[in-house]
């Protein structure tokens, strides 16, 4: 079985899991992709039925679009509920609605790492790409592929889309932080190649190549940049941009890659000494002492708990943030 722990997965053509066997299923037809998308990308959510039929068909549906729907919904339904759920689509007087009940997606478990990722940047880069690359490594191939032009599945592709380029700069970042600056110069020499008006990944190669010791290429990549920006966009160079070039051709300090603070190696434990005299113990601290000690101990747990707690919030306001649907009708379910 799929360890994604989802039952519908969207980061690629969508697909449905087949409790029965453990294998994912991908309904036949475009029509049936089409509305399997629509109705993930809204689960919980009633999609009204005009909406539905102008995500299949366009501009232009055919004529009685409403039984077609029907018949296209009763195919889906069946296919849902022979995989091994109860009755997922539900009619309403308006529309259908998917009930997702326990049912994840892959797309909430990549909001999820990604936004775990980003948290854990600062503090421990390594760990910080691993979950990064964790949850790019749940893409199969463009988000919602094979569900057609419709606008529902359109926006929704085009947000995740933004999202993962986003995460992946974030991971280049996260590499960058950890040393592997010679690896990361070659893959984003293809990145920017495939997506020629992405600045962070040119701010990040520029990085790359000068912590290579290759500074007259970063300052080539400045170019470069430049002349596809114009070329692609009509505009120049954004200051975070302009100010790395300015960065490498001056050598700046900051440049240069800071090290995690060495972790200081124990103190070497004395052999035990033979002595004449006993030796007197250290006085006793006082019950006061000992009380002190004990309140300041427990307000540092006390801080590093609402430190945690902090963290998870803003964590969960984040993936609440990022999931909202362009339209601000609310958080997409998928």
């Amino acid at each position: 079985m799929d360890d994604t722990g989802a039952d519908y997965r969207v980061l690629g053509p969508v697909e449905v899991l087949d409790r029965r066997s453990g294998t994912y299923v991908v309904p036949s037809g475009a029509k049936q992709r089409a509305l399997l998308g629509a109705l993930v990308v809204r689960a919980g959510q009633v999609l009204p039925a005009d909406r539905l039929i102008h995500e299949l068909w366009g501009d232009r549906p055919p004529a009685g679009a409403a039984n077609a729907l029907h018949a296209h919904v009763a195919r889906l339904r069946r296919l849902l509920e022979g995989a091994g759920g109860r009755e997922r689509i539900a009619t309403r007087s308006m529309g259908y609605l998917l009930r997702p009940g326990r049912a994840g997606t892959d797309a909430q478990r990549f909001h999820r790492l990604s936004a775990e990722g980003r948290a854990a940047l600062g503090a421990d880069p390594v760990r910080a790409a691993r979950l990064l690359d964790g949850a790019l490594a749940l893409w199969r191939g463009p988000a919602l592929e094979g569900s057609g032009q419709g606008p529902l599945c359109t926006a929704e592709a085009d947000r995740l889309e933004e999202l993962r380029l986003t995460t992946l700069e974030t991971l280049y970042d996260a590499n960058l932080r950890s040393g592997r600056h010679a690896e990361a110069a070659a893959e984003l020499e293809r990145l920017t190649a495939g997506h020629p008006t992405r600045e962070r990944l040119y701010d990040l190669q520029m990085l790359a190549l000068y912590r290579c010791g290759r500074q007259t290429e970063a300052l080539g990549v400045y170019e470069r940049a430049r002349r596809r920006l114009r070329d692609g966009l009509g505009v120049e160079p954004g200051p975070a941009l302009r100010e790395r070039m300015e960065a490498i051709l001056h050598h700046a300090p900051a440049l240069a890659l800071v090290a995690p603070a060495p972790v200081a190696a124990p103190a070497p434990v004395a052999a035990p000494v033979a002595v004449a005299a006993p030796v007197a113990a250290p006085p006793d601290p006082g019950p006061s002492s000992v009380d002190e000690l004990g309140r300041a101990i427990a307000r540092l747990g006390e801080r590093i708990e609402a430190l945690g707690r902090e963290q998870q919030a803003l964590i969960r306001r984040f993936d609440l943030l990022t999931a909202a649907a362009p339209d601000g009708s609310g958080p997409p379910q998928a």
